[in-house]
C-alpha cells in the first residue's frame, strides 16, 4: 500500500454522461455491466462509447450476439458514426472471442450480451446460470490480464434484476442501468455498483425517435424560467443524485358534482400530491377535482 505507483489514466469516451456516471471515464481493465429493458437503447448507447472512444483514439471492438455485422453497420449508419474505426463481430462461442481478442490489442470492448455467450466448458445451454457465471468469470479474467476495459450487456428480468446468478454483480466493477419510460424520448443513467467511482452520480440521455442520442446540458432549469412557466405548472426537485433534477408537475382543476372531489396522478405520488395540493390550495373544501401528471420529457431542455 505504500508504494508509488503513477495514478491509472482513464479512457476518456468522450460521451460526457456515460464517462460521469462511469467516475470520470472507464478505468482500463474493468469490468462494467449494464442492464435495462429490453428496447432501451442499451445496444446503441455501447456502440456510440464504442465509436466516440475510437475516434479518441482508443483501440475498441464491439462484439454482438445478437446481430449481424451489417445490422450493426446500418445502425452505425443510421446513428452517424459509420466512420469511426471500431472492430466489429458476430459471434457467441467464449472461445472464439477470447482468441480474438488475445491476438490484437484493444482498450475498450463492448459484448452484447452475456445471455447469449456459451463456453464449451460447460454442457448447460447459452443463458443457464452456468454459462452465464463461467462467461462472465473468463472476461473478468481476461480484462484483468490484459487490461483491457470490458463493458457487459445483461438482459433483466420482469422484476428488473440482472438476469443470471446474483454473483455476476459482484464480479463486476460495475453495475449500471439504463432506465427510461416507454413512449417518452428521455433516457436515465445511473450506477448501482462502482468501484472506481461514485454511486449516486445519474447520466442523462436523450433519445428522439431515431436519430442519434444527445445528453442533456441542463438539468435544473427545465428549459423555462420562473415567470415564463404557464398557469397549472410548478418546479420540483426529485431525486437524492448529486445532481440536480427538476420536474414540472401539471395540474389542471375542474368542477367537480360529486360530493366529493377526486385527485388523481399519473406516474407521480397520488397520496403525496393529493395531500400537498389540499394544504397548499384548500381545495380539500371546494368543489374542484384535479388531475396531476409530472412527464419526464419536461425535465430538461435541448442540447
Amino acid at each position: 500500500l505504500e508504494s508509488r505507483s503513477s495514478a491509472q489514466k482513464r479512457i476518456v469516451t468522450g460521451v460526457s454522461e456515460f464517462d460521469r456516471v462511469c467516475g470520470g471515464g472507464v478505468v482500463p481493465g474493468s469490468a462494467i455491466l449494464l442492464g435495462g429493458d429490453p428496447g432501451v437503447g442499451k445496444s446503441t448507447l455501447l456502440l456510440q462509447v464504442c465509436a466516440a472512444a475510437a475516434t479518441g483514439g482508443a483501440m475498441c471492438a464491439y462484439v454482438s450476439g445478437e446481430e449481424a455485422v451489417e445490422q450493426i453497420r446500418s445502425r452505425a449508419h443510421r446513428l452517424g458514426v459509420a466512420a469511426s474505426p471500431v472492430g466489429l463481430a458476430a459471434e457467441t462461442s467464449l472461445r472464439e472471442i477470447i482468441d480474438g481478442l488475445k491476438r490484437d490489442k484493444f482498450d475498450l470492448v463492448a459484448i452484447d450480451s452475456i445471455q447469449t455467450l456459451w463456453s464449451d466448458a460447460h454442457e448447460a445451454g447459452p443463458g443457464s446460470v452456468t454459462q452465464v457465471r463461467a462467461c462472465v468469470g473468463e472476461l473478468v479474467r481476461l480484462a484483468k490480464r490484459r487490461n483491457v476495459a470490458v463493458l457487459l450487456v445483461g438482459h433483466v428480468t420482469k422484476d428488473g434484476q440482472i438476469a443470471g446468478p446474483r454473483v455476476v454483480e459482484h464480479m463486476v466493477d460495475a453495475v449500471l442501468s439504463f432506465e427510461g419510460e416507454r413512449g417518452y424520448p428521455f433516457r436515465v443513467l445511473r450506477a448501482a455498483k462502482n468501484r472506481f467511482g461514485a454511486t449516486d452520480e445519474t447520466g442523462a440521455r436523450r433519445v428522439p425517435g431515431s436519430r442519434r442520442a444527445i445528453r442533456l446540458r441542463n438539468t435544473t432549469t427545465g428549459g423555462r424560467r420562473l415567470g415564463q412557466r404557464p398557469a397549472g405548472h410548478g418546479l420540483g426537485r426529485i431525486g437524492g443524485a448529486l445532481r440536480p433534477w427538476i420536474r414540472h408537475p401539471g395540474c389542471l382543476p375542474e368542477r367537480c358534482r360529486r360530493l366529493a372531489n377526486k385527485r388523481t396522478g399519473r406516474r407521480s405520488c397520488r397520496g403525496r400530491g393529493a395531500g400537498f395540493v389540499s394544504v397548499r390550495d384548500g381545495l380539500a373544501r371546494g368543489s374542484r377535482g384535479l388531475w396531476g401528471d409530472q412527464p419526464l420529457r419536461r425535465c430538461s431542455t435541448r442540447e
